[in-house]
């Protein structure tokens, strides 16, 4: 990851102990990736390539240096695609990661701390379909990452965007974080959802996912009491105090569909929702353009409104 020297000068160490590329740019972070395709795709996490203004740089394990393009980031999951300019490259190839099983040894290779490259270090499979919030970037804004592989196989800072690969040598998974002050916690985004995001730029040039349009949070108990609501589950349709903001945008399928402000959904495509199963986790299995039926809660009163799911771009 590399920045144009002077831009930085807010960072807490000079520029002259920074270390620079022999073109003079300042390398301000690191991560790690692996190549998917002999073309020169490469997958790695969202977050290792969040800026939008930084050039970034490609070396693999023979020392080769490439400048990389970012093709597509993932809007829901933390999934990016980048591409190189080479070619006879040497691809890992792709695990199923639904078949993963509890116990399954799990080796999870990168660069530790962003110095060590080809890092291996090796684990099991210790737990599926986790859910955490994770920081994404130094300015300590946090994504709710889903269905998310847990592994006590070692993830270091810079490990971040490196395959979790099984003994079969297939990539099952995309190490993405680790829990600071835990031991042997980790975790990486499945497999399949990154081919997923492959198959979306290779048929259409991007990645495609739905979009419902509306701001809300997801009710528990301790929200329910908060808001003297009748129910303890569900997504709670709120603009949450965001000036100049509404709770459903216009012209949204959300808007289309009929969902207002202070509805509560209770289902989405006949599956309830809930802190663990979210509207973003329902939404990832909705084709485009089906229409879904959507239950809500409104005014204490249990309604069914059909909706018809719509795109939302990946930015890229």
């Amino acid at each position: 990851l590399m920045a144009p020297q002077g831009e930085h000068a807010g960072l807490p160490v000079p520029e002259e102990e920074l270390p620079h590329t022999p073109g003079g740019k300042i390398r301000i972070g690191g991560g790690s990736g692996f190549i998917v395709d002999a073309s020169g795709l490469i997958l790695t996490n969202k977050h290792v390539v969040h800026d939008r203004e930084a050039e970034y740089i490609v070396t693999t394990a023979a020392e080769d240096m490439y400048p990389a393009r970012v093709l597509a980031r993932d809007p829901l999951n933390d999934v990016a695609i980048l591409k190189i300019e080479a070619g006879d490259l040497p691809a890992l190839a792709l695990g199923n990661s639904d078949a993963i099983r509890l116990g399954q040894t799990a080796l999870a290779v990168g660069t530790a701390l962003g110095e060590f490259q080809n890092t291996v270090s090796s684990g099991i499979v210790s737990g599926l379909s986790r859910f955490i919030n994770a920081m994404t970037d130094a300015e300590g804004h946090s994504e709710r990452l889903r269905g998310l592989i847990q592994t006590d196989a070692a993830i270091n800072p810079g490990n971040s965007g490196g395959p979790l690969v099984n003994l079969a040598g297939e990539a099952i998974g995309i190490n993405a974080a680790v829990v600071f002050g835990a031991q042997n916690i980790g975790f990486a985004i499945p497999i399949n959802k990154a081919r997923r995001d492959l198959s979306e730029l290779k048929t259409y040039g991007r990645i495609r996912r739905p979009f419902l349009g509306i701001r809300y949070i997801l009710l528990n108990h301790l929200l329910q009491k908060r808001f003297r609501l009748p129910v303890e589950q569900g997504a709670f349709v709120l603009r949450e105090g965001v000036p100049g903001r509404t709770a459903v945008i216009p012209n949204s399928a959300a808007h289309r569909a009929g969902i207002r402000e202070t509805d509560i959904i209770l289902e989405l495509n006949h599956t309830p929702i809930t802190e663990k199963m979210g509207i973003e986790d329902v939404l990832e299995k909705v084709t485009l353009g089906e229409e879904v039926p959507v239950k809500i809660l409104r005014n204490g009163q249990e309604q069914t409104l059909m909706l018809v799911a719509e795109e939302r771009t990946a930015v890229s």
